[in-house]
């Protein structure tokens, strides 16, 4: 199954790819963004590369998906959006997402949001 491709009007959501490990690597090894993320900030760029690679075995063994977050107008990754601990069977999702503190406050992780309560309610038919 081909990866979810969303955009909203200033973002697109794409498939977190190896290219992605340093803008994420930036990202999560900043104590601020980490604090209450549930782990320990990244201290090496081959940790970003492990986590870009969990990312997909989660995809497709269908037990998440992580989206990055790009602003469709430079192509500049701010962070991650995803559906944690996903069960089809069961209809049920969490959601999760960090974004690089450059971005925040300018409300792209709501944007990103609605974008994948969408997809998840529409077309995986999510229940919660």
């Amino acid at each position: 199954m081909p990866f979810p491709t969303l955009e909203t009007s200033r973002l697109a959501l794409v498939e977190v790819t190896p290219e992605h490990a340093s803008s994420l690597f930036h990202i999560l090894s900043n104590e601020t963004v980490t604090r209450f993320y549930g782990m320990n900030p990244l201290r090496e760029q081959n940790d970003a590369l492990n986590i870009t690679g969990s990312f997909k075995q989660t995809y497709d063994t269908q037990q998440g998906i992580r989206w990055g977050i790009l602003i469709r107008d430079s192509g500049t990754f701010i962070g991650t959006l995803g559906l944690n601990h996903l069960s089809l069977y069961s209809k049920k999702a969490e959601i999760g997402f960090e974004l690089d503190p450059a971005h925040w406050r300018r409300g792209y992780a709501a944007e990103a949001i609605q974008a994948v309560l969408e997809y998840a309610f529409e077309t995986l038919a999510l229940h919660r």
